[in-house]
């Protein structure tokens, strides 16, 4: 994974526990997405970055609710 949308996608899908335009209002999401939302996301983000998460098994995951595997 080397696109930065990419990462949000998957840090924003975790936060909202789907995929995310479901559940947010607009785009860009940052922009329309509540400070629960972000929130998540921003600790997710900090949790992959600290070794806490595993971004692959996330991704995966994205894909799963996105219907790409």
């Amino acid at each position: 994974m080397t696109q930065d949308h990419c990462f949000q996608r998957i840090c924003l899908d975790v936060a909202c526990g789907g995929i995310w335009y479901d559940h947010i209002g607009g785009r860009p999401a940052y922009c329309h997405a509540s400070d629960d939302i972000l929130g998540r996301a921003v600790a997710l983000a900090r949790d992959i970055l600290n070794g806490h998460a595993d971004l692959m098994a996330l991704n995966r995951q994205s894909l799963v609710w996105r219907g790409k595997i």
